[in-house]
């Protein structure tokens, strides 16, 4: 067990399903911790009855300190540690909210989806910054409630310094951190947000467009070859940006060395971690009509590959039927796998 700081102070900005399960784990383990978040209902059913957290074989409820966006400005004090773990697109301004409350030698860890680490140095510098990459699979779907389907046992943290000054302090969130999941402390935490995107590009938007979960599009068939054929395409783009490919979700480098089935090794370590009845973020958000963080996964590879002049049909697909539930146009089901098909066979248009 590691020893407690009690001093320490500790924001979880984004107390969602991950935000609030992380949230959870270090109000146990005994730190100082207050949960912001900008869903009211979910404030004031967290104020009411705490926090519950169904695990697979546990359920348990914790007393927080919940508190609105609107009452940051009212907590007249500073935080030695900001969690960042709301939506990728919600980085910049929250960071910018968040700032003036982050001690002058606080760190904040973007524990997130998607490349936000340098937008987040560029926030609070790169003195104040860790990057993290995370694999915990939790749902929400009721103010107060959560469902997390990776314990901590099972759930990952890598984490790492933008500048090498930064490394000597990465032990003090190492620590934090390990109440939540296993912490690996990553060499090149970019290559390794990369990495998590390549996996992501995989099972978030094209498994929620099928209306599955990340282990049925994997089991199947027909669907397999769409996940890793945007796997592949991000891969690539990773490669052109200069990136080395990095273990994650607690791989050893001889796992993912000298191996033709990179992709799939990634896709089934994943899927078995989570389970079969684990539903993705991404799902989630469709389910609840909210926007989702595709643009920021598919739609970047996409767009990067286009500007690059090699096309990815299938990150392009992904996005476009995305956007078209996101319209009301589609629903997710397994019907649009054969559209998604069909995009990417389209001949290119000038």
């Amino acid at each position: 067990m590691n020893s407690i700081d009690t001093n320490k102070t500790i924001a979880v900005l984004g107390t969602g399903a991950n935000g609030g399960s992380a949230a959870a784990d270090l109000v146990t383990a005994g730190y100082d911790v207050t949960l912001i978040d900008q869903w009211p209902e979910h404030v004031e059913a967290m104020r009411a009855k705490g926090l519950t957290i169904q695990l697979p074989d546990d359920e348990r409820r914790v007393e927080v300190a919940a508190y609105h966006l609107c009452e940051v400005c009212e907590l007249n004090r500073t935080f030695d540690y900001v969690l960042l773990m709301a939506k990728a697109y919600d980085t910049g301004w929250l960071a910018r909210l968040i700032k003036p409350y982050l001690a002058d030698d606080g760190l904040m860890v973007g524990i997130q989806n998607a490349m936000t680490a340098h937008e987040i140095a560029e926030i609070v510098g790169l003195d104040r910054t860790v990057g993290c990459v995370i694999e915990l699979s939790a749902e929400m779907y009721t103010p107060g409630l959560i469902q997390r389907n990776t314990p901590p046992a099972k759930s990952w943290l890598g984490i790492g310094a933008l500048e090498d000054s930064m490394a000597a302090r990465l032990p003090e969130v190492e620590a934090i951190l390990s109440n939540v999941g296993r912490v690996s402390i990553t060499p090149d935490i970019i290559a390794a947000k990369w990495m998590k995107l390549v996996v992501n590009s995989m099972s978030l938007g094209p498994v929620a467009m099928l209306g599955a979960t990340p282990y049925e599009a994997a089991q199947n068939p027909k669907a397999r070859p769409l996940l890793l054929a945007a796997g592949a395409e991000a891969l690539a783009v990773g490669q052109a940006r200069g990136y080395t490919i990095q273990p994650i979700f607690g791989l050893a480098a001889e796992d993912i060395e000298n191996t033709n089935r990179l992709l799939e090794k990634l896709l089934d370590k994943l899927t078995n971690d989570i389970g079969p009845t684990a539903r993705d973020c991404v799902l989630q958000d469709h389910m609840k009509g909210r926007y989702s963080e595709v643009d920021l996964i598919n739609g970047l590879v996409a767009g990067e590959s286009e500007r690059n002049d090699k096309p990815a049909p299938a990150n392009a697909a992904v996005t476009a039927i995305t956007q078209r539930i996101r319209d009301g146009v589609l629903e997710p089901n397994l019907s649009n796998l054969d559209l998604a098909i069909e995009l990417m066979n389209a001949p290119a248009t000038e």
